[in-house]
């Protein structure tokens, strides 16, 4: 059984002490270290290269999707999972969208937790049920044509309109045209809004 190593990254060090406690007795998990900043997070991922990291949403200096970003970009083996006090939050989208795996609430069972970090750590996309039911839901899935959904990708990965103009060789006005028709069939208004819609509803494979 291979160990899931876990960084986490959390402000308060009651919920460190409280969530290191529940994995311990998972014999399958470690915690390998414990970060209470954005930017110790990102010191300390880069040290310990884990295979996930619980980060914590809101933290004084650098947030969790900041961390989040930088983490994603130079340990891209590395999942990030969000934990947030709150259900609805425009900025999980925002982290959704700089790469993290998914969210959840900090007031999950026990039970949830664990299986949102095995689920993670394989490549999953996770939300609590207060987060995914935040989300309007729609009835029918709209159709994208291949190249928008490769867009949709790129988007993802952070890439500037002139970046995928010139990664499919189209203009950047053609570029625009793609995206805002994106953005009309999920309903989304911004980037990180499409990108979080995107992965709720399983249009995006990571």
């Amino acid at each position: 059984m291979k160990e899931i190593r876990i960084l986490l990254a959390d402000d308060h060090s009651i919920v460190r002490t409280g969530i290191a406690a529940i994995l311990g007795y998972e014999k399958d998990i470690a915690v390998v270290g414990e970060a209470e900043d954005g930017e110790e997070a990102i010191r300390l991922a880069q040290k310990l290269s884990p295979d996930l990291v619980l980060m914590d949403l809101m933290m004084p200096g650098m947030d969790g999707v900041e961390a989040t970003r930088t983490i994603r970009e130079t340990l891209p083996d590395t999942k990030v999972l969000i934990l947030t006090t709150f259900g609805t939050s425009a900025d999980v989208a925002r982290a959704i969208a700089a790469g993290a795996s998914g969210a959840i609430v900090k007031d999950i069972s026990k039970d949830d937790l664990v299986s949102a970090i095995r689920c993670a750590t394989n490549g999953e996309t996770v939300f609590s049920p207060e987060i995914e039911q935040s989300t309007k839901a729609e009835p029918d899935v709209p159709e994208f044509t291949r190249r928008q959904l490769d867009i949709l990708h790129s988007v993802t990965r952070g890439l500037t309109n002139a970046d995928i103009a010139r990664q499919f060789g189209i203009s950047t006005d053609g570029v625009k045209h793609h995206i805002m028709a994106i953005f009309k069939k999920l309903g989304a208004t911004n980037r990180s809004e499409a990108v979080a819609i995107a992965l709720r509803r399983q249009l995006l494979k990571n």
